[in-house]
């Protein structure tokens, strides 16, 4: 007889990762899929990085480091912070972990005791809600809205917190809408955040150079609010490295000695030839390594925004960052073919595998079942695939 605890019962398998296996499913089964169900970028680590890595290995930088990181990686991560985003670290207010992911579970881990609030706006990242559920904290969806660009406003804010309230958790550039917060936007938000002394920002970066609206926005920016920020970044996105398992927290030292405490006793540091590659990707030059990347990403998008205008009903808004477009689908609710009847976004998201042969992730997986997420992380020959079996399958609902 199995008996799982309830901790893991509650908890619920990550859809995007869910999606991707069922494609590779497929795919092992002989079906053509195309996979825009993950966030991974298509290109490869640069190469700079990966001679780096190699020459770590070379010299058998294979010993445990400081739970944290090393601390020459760890002053280069403050580098980093007061170049891009002139904001001052000092490397005891470091955590470099495995992948942002375990980043932003030590922050909820060390800050949430069951039944604090916090506030969440919605669409959200997959994982934010299934994290709160193993700190037993109460997640507080704040719906947001296409016509608004899917950002929540100050006043929203405001009316969301209550003397439970402990944290907020917010992504800019935003996955799975990829939209950018402005400067003003998020000062609106600090203030209100100001207000309120035990409520802290946990504001998840990652997507920082994939941007195309100029230069990014940190929240910890505002000094008025800076001790009360906690910023998760890393390698995977920006630089090509999912696979390497790079994950940034720059937060107030009390916080950043809690993650490392709580770190210990999970995983201790992160791979140490990774931590090679991060000291690498810190220093890059960004119009030569970055850029390139985040220009592509900016031409994939404007060509799937213009396949999309082809498709009746797919309601967008236009994304400022990241690598997604998260069209609002309720057109196609009530219609039907063959066996599918289209209810919600996740019966489309079946359908389009189905029939389409094209596996994306419904909106209920971050938070609301009226869209889907299209990840363009991928050629622009299967970008153009995508959206011709996409309208054809769209086509054959009535």
């Amino acid at each position: 007889m199995t008996h799982l605890s309830n901790r893991v019962n509650k908890i619920s398998e990550s859809q995007t990762i869910a999606m991707a296996r069922k494609s590779r499913e497929l795919k092992a089964a002989g079906i053509d899929i195309i996979s825009l169900s993950l966030g991974e970028p298509d290109f490869s680590t640069p190469q700079i990085i990966k001679d780096t890595a190699k020459k770590a290995i070379d010299e058998n930088f294979s010993y445990y480091t400081h739970v944290s990181g090393y601390l020459e990686l760890r002053e280069a991560i403050c580098g980093k912070f007061k170049r891009d985003n002139n904001l001052v670290y000092t490397p005891d207010q470091i955590v470099v972990s495995t992948g942002a992911k375990q980043s932003i579970a030590n922050a909820v881990l060390c800050l949430i005791n069951p039944g604090d609030e916090v506030i969440v706006p919605a669409p959200f990242w997959v994982s934010y809600l299934e994290i709160l559920k193993l700190a037993e904290g109460t997640p507080v969806i704040v719906d947001t809205k296409i016509d608004a660009d899917f950002k929540i406003t100050s006043a929203q804010l405001e009316k969301a917190i209550t003397p439970k309230s402990r944290l907020i958790m917010l992504s800019t550039p935003c996955n799975p809408t990829g939209s950018v917060y402005t400067k003003a936007e998020l000062k609106a938000l600090a203030e209100v955040v100001a207000k309120h002394e035990e409520l802290y920002i946990l504001s998840d970066e990652i997507y920082e150079h994939i941007n195309f609206v100029g230069g990014h926005e940190s929240f910890a920016q505002f000094d008025f609010i800076k001790e009360r920020v906690i910023t998760i970044n890393g390698v995977s996105k920006g630089f090509a490295m999912t696979g390497w398992r790079g994950g940034i927290m720059a937060a107030p030292k009390w916080i950043a000695q809690a993650c490392d405490k709580m770190q210990g006793q999970f995983t201790s540091a992160t791979c140490s030839i990774t931590q090679k590659a991060m000291h690498k990707a810190m220093e890059l030059d960004y119009d030569t390594y970055i850029k390139p990347m985040r220009d592509a990403f900016l031409k994939r998008r404007d060509l799937v925004l213009s396949l999309m205008k082809e498709i009746p009903g797919l309601k967008t808004n236009v994304p400022q960052g990241a690598f997604y477009v998260y069209p609002e689908v309720t057109y196609y609710f009530g219609k039907k073919y063959k066996d599918h009847v289209i209810n919600n976004a996740t019966d489309l998201s079946l359908y389009l595998l189905d029939e389409g042969h094209l596996a994306l992730v419904p909106g209920a997986a971050f938070g609301d079942d009226i869209y889907i997420r299209f990840s363009y992380a991928t050629s622009e020959e299967n970008l153009k695939e995508a959206l011709k079996r996409m309208k054809e399958a769209l086509a054959k609902l009535q």
